[in-house]
């Protein structure tokens, strides 16, 4: 493996956080406010409800509570604190009986550069029915999105807001190729100020088929990877828990085929599958 002086930085000027206001998305809402605060970026929470006067705003996640928690601002912070700490902040209401289509439309006039939710909305309040919404929404839209499981586990801390984030598992093949994949997970250990982490690089084939990367050095950092054989989810599923991997970077190219469109892309079922967070980032 090569390596290169200086990891790259990530830009994340604008961040989406479709929610429906279950306890799993709670848990989102909380990887997106730190991920902005780390940015200095823009948040954007969503809401989309079919009759939206039967939601209140104040259904929404609340920033300053959560920036209280967190030891950020001093307990009844008035709304205009919030932009002390750099971060912008814009709650949407939408309608719309399809969640996908009305997040594909608010896309559309305002790109995101990350979009964060919970894997399986219809969990919790159950407020978007049965519906799938992140799959679709993140095939849909084209966007890096970050999923976060069900079970509300994550690597920033609810509580506390801290980051633990030491192990990042990346699956890599020839096609796409991994370099979005590996650009990115380093730029965001080092938009979070993470100085320990090691990296699992796993592949499924034959050692001489792993793909040759350019890997980012920075002190603290460790790179290691992993050849397995057999059935491509269930490997890297089974290497992500052996190494009790964080975090998961996939680059994603949708659907290949009929098959894999009946099924479910290879993304899709390991989002579904995976015991931390994914994060799925479009092939260019």
């Amino acid at each position: 493996m090569n390596t290169q002086a200086n990891p790259p930085c990530l830009s994340l000027e604008r961040i989406l956080h479709p929610s429906d206001f279950s306890r799993a998305s709670d848990v989102a809402f909380a990887h997106a406010l730190k991920l902005a605060l780390a940015a200095r970026g823009a948040l954007h929470l969503m809401h989309v409800a079919p009759e939206t006067a039967e939601v209140h705003w104040s259904d929404f996640p609340g920033v300053r509570s959560l920036l209280t928690r967190w030891g950020l601002l001093p307990a009844g912070s008035p709304q205009e604190a919030v932009a002390t700490l750099g971060l912008r902040v814009q709650k949407i209401l939408g309608a719309g009986v399809d969640p996908v289509d009305a997040l594909l439309h608010y896309l559309t006039g305002h790109p995101a550069d990350l979009v964060v939710l919970a894997a399986h909305q219809r969990d919790g309040l159950a407020r978007w029915g049965y519906k799938a919404v992140a799959a679709p929404l993140a095939r849909r839209s084209g966007t890096m999105t970050l999923f976060i499981p069900h079970d509300g586990s994550g690597f920033i801390l609810l509580e506390t807001g801290a980051v633990a984030l030491q192990r990042i598992l990346i699956p890599v093949d020839t096609v796409p190729h991994p370099h979005a994949a590996v650009e990115v997970a380093a730029g965001l250990v080092q938009l979070l100020g993470y100085d320990k982490v090691s990296f699992t690089l796993v592949h499924v084939g034959t050692a001489g088929d792993m793909p040759a990367i350019q890997l980012p050095h920075h002190p603290g950092w460790t790179w290691d990877s992993v050849v397995r054989y057999g059935h491509v989810v269930d490997q890297i599923l089974d290497v992500g828990v052996a190494c009790a991997a964080d975090l998961m970077l996939l680059t994603t190219q949708g659907h290949h085929d009929v098959l894999d469109a009946l099924r479910g892309s290879t993304s899709e079922r390991m989002v579904r599958g995976a015991p931390c967070p994914v994060l799925a980032i479009p092939a260019l």
